[in-house]
């Protein structure tokens, strides 16, 4: 089985990014299941109907989701409905709609979807992502557990991966907009990187447009975000091969940049 996960969407040129790549590639790689953060569909921060019915058509399958899940009430009834595949964090918004996991059938393969949620450097309020990925783990069961660790620290990540070393098909994190290029197959067999990256402006500054952002740094003065709709854009993602035992036997990154 082929599983492809994008990188956090941020905004419109993430959008089209998805949908100029995804089809193609889909064919191209023989990929089976695309699992895609998409916590900043909508203008960079949060998730509408309208973009997540995009990303769907697009060939998106799951999507998994972050600390800016709830930025946009419109993603209130996506989560509420467990036929959209929209799954926020498991370890966090507890009084909020929707689940952090989600079982479906691919190939006759049983796939459990976990998405957690870092406590280092994030402001929203979670609780320990590696006891809720245990709980996760000890009530439900998958041929292939695939976990989207939604992070800010580098060294959170991989404590996740080798705490579900052996357990999890996959670790793969997200959140900072920037690919890693430490893709591995950890000793136990679960495939690991640090982060998938983004799909977005190139020349922003993690996918926001770099005039808004620069003020913060210089003076301190904060502005309404905003993504300009066209320029240079990239497309980050890993594909991950899992053999007929269940586990991860590659694990490479498939980037692309071009013009939206």
């Amino acid at each position: 089985m082929n599983i492809l996960f994008i990188g956090d969407i941020v905004g419109k040129p993430g959008r089209l990014a998805v949908q100029k790549v995804l089809p193609k590639l889909k064919k191209l790689k023989k990929i089976d299941l695309v699992i895609a953060n998409v916590e900043n569909l909508a203008h960079g921060l949060g998730i509408t109907q309208k973009t997540w019915v995009e990303m769907k058509n697009a060939g998106v399958d799951v999507g998994t989701s972050g600390d800016h899940v709830f930025n946009k009430t419109d993603v209130n009834p996506i989560l509420n409905d467990p036929d959209s595949r929209l799954i926020r964090p498991a370890n966090a918004f507890e009084d909020m709609p929707g689940n952090g996991y989600l079982n479906l059938v691919i190939k006759k393969k049983r796939v459990l979807v976990i998405n957690l949620l870092g406590q280092v450097f994030i402001t929203k309020e979670a609780k320990s992502p590696f006891d809720a990925a245990d709980l996760l783990l000890s009530n439900n069961s998958g041929d292939i557990i695939f976990v989207d660790m939604h992070a800010e620290a580098t060294s959170e990540k991989v404590a996740i991966g080798w705490h579900l070393d052996g357990r999890a098909t996959a670790v793969v994190g997200s959140h900072t907009h920037v690919p890693t290029s430490d893709t591995r197959i950890l000793p136990g067999g679960t495939a690991y990187v640090s982060d998938a990256g983004m799909c977005g402006l190139r020349d922003g500054i993690i996918g926001v447009d770099r005039a808004v952002i620069m003020p913060r740094f210089l003076t301190g003065e904060k502005q309404p975000h905003e993504i300009a709709e066209h320029g240079p854009a990239v497309f980050n993602s890993v594909l991950i091969e899992i053999n007929s035992k269940n586990k991860a036997s590659k694990i490479i990154r498939l980037d692309k940049e071009f013009e939206v």
